[in-house]
């Protein structure tokens, strides 16, 4: 690992900002308590209800830990199309008992208000997700010993991060649960991201930076491979979602290893923007007709998705996930990053034992 990371967890794990709830400051404690780096997810929040958390979580623990922030987003979105589907959601509506959202919550997420309390009162690391701040952004966090981390999705997407002075990235592969964290949304590009053991190899060989992988990840054998191709670390969210310290809904939690769900797509379903999450009676029916509109289209369903939570009914809730759900190991967050720094060190002798016992070629020296 980098000295930098190094010297904000004692072990190559990094619990994942997930929006929404789950990312609570009882887990994000729980896990750099334990050794980790916790992630509070700033996403959705009011920028007061973000400083609410972090002072909570000072509370909670003296260990670092981070802040994800969502980037502004610009507006494309065709408000013929949101219309649309405001109208094919009608019977969600009708059955819920709850009125659709209005699309005039904003798209800046309290973003300039959030970035003056961070500077103000500086976090030991940020991350960004769906772009990369300007220069200026992230030499002003320099200024304030944070480090700074970018979401990214492709080398290009790292390369922008690196010549924005970015410290790290997280390189997100398409097997991730939730949002993608691209830093354009092309629907053109739906479906073709790419798999982060390639990804990885791609942004190593393009950048210079640290990385941090993310992506399905669930087993320390799994860290281990990404640290060897090059990662510093390993970002699993998924594999935290279940812990008891989660603020995750218990249907949620529960779905995670469900046999009724058996599998992940990527939707726009439920926010207007590509995420990961278990195939349920809402994606099927709606995905394939909701337009690219983030955060309009999360604005209009999410009194559905929290009537859905309150009716007990999964099949109407957004159950984001990675590709790897059915390991979910339902454990104390604390207990689980030290189960997998055991099993990342197992996997890494083990690999190391192999380098040493394999036989020498012929023709080459011993």
């Amino acid at each position: 690992m980098s000295s930098a990371l190094t010297d904000l967890c004692r072990f190559p794990i990094v619990q994942a900002p997930m929006a929404g709830g789950a990312s609570c400051p009882q887990l994000v404690a729980a896990v750099s308590e334990a050794g980790g780096l916790g992630f509070l997810a700033a996403g959705y929040k009011t920028a007061d209800g973000m400083y609410e958390e972090i002072k909570q979580l000072r509370g909670l623990t003296t260990r670092p830990f981070g802040v994800n922030l969502f980037m502004p987003q610009p507006n494309y979105a065709d408000p013929a199309s949101i219309e649309v589907y405001r109208h094919q959601l009608a019977g969600e509506a009708g059955w819920y008992e709850t009125p659709l959202g209005e699309t005039d919550g904003g798209s800046d997420d309290g973003y300039e208000a959030k970035l003056a309390i961070l500077l103000d009162d500086p976090v030991p690391i940020i991350s960004f997700t769906f772009g990369c701040p300007a220069r200026p952004v992230l030499d002003s966090f320099a200024k304030v010993g944070t480090f700074t981390v970018v979401t990214v999705t492709t080398p290009e997407e790292a390369q922008a991060a690196q010549w924005s002075g970015a410290d790290a990235v997280c390189v997100q592969g398409i097997e991730a649960g939730g949002h993608q964290g691209t830093h354009r949304d092309d629907p053109q590009s739906d479906g073709t991201g790419i798999g982060l053991l390639s990804l990885i190899t791609q942004v190593r060989e393009t950048i210079q930076l640290p990385i941090i992988a993310a992506g399905g990840l669930m087993r320390g054998a799994q860290i281990a491979a990404v640290l060897a191709l090059g990662a510093e670390a390993a970002q699993l969210g998924t594999a935290f979602l279940v812990c008891p310290e989660s603020g995750a809904n218990a249907l949620h939690k529960q779905a995670m290893t469900n046999p009724l769900f058996v599998r992940t797509e990527l939707t726009r379903a439920f926010s207007g923007r590509p995420a990961r999450g278990l195939v349920n009676r809402f994606m099927r029916e709606h995905g394939p007709y909701a337009p690219a509109a983030y955060p309009q289209v999360h604005h209009i369903t999410s009194g559905l998705r929290k009537a859905a939570a309150k009716a007990g009914d999964a099949q109407g809730m957004a159950l984001w996930a990675g590709q790897g759900h059915r390991m979910a190991r339902e454990m104390p967050a604390g207990q689980l990053v030290e189960v997998l720094a055991a099993e990342t060190d197992a996997a890494r002798a083990e690999l190391a034992l192999r380098d040493v016992s394999a036989p020498v070629k012929r023709g080459e020296a011993s």
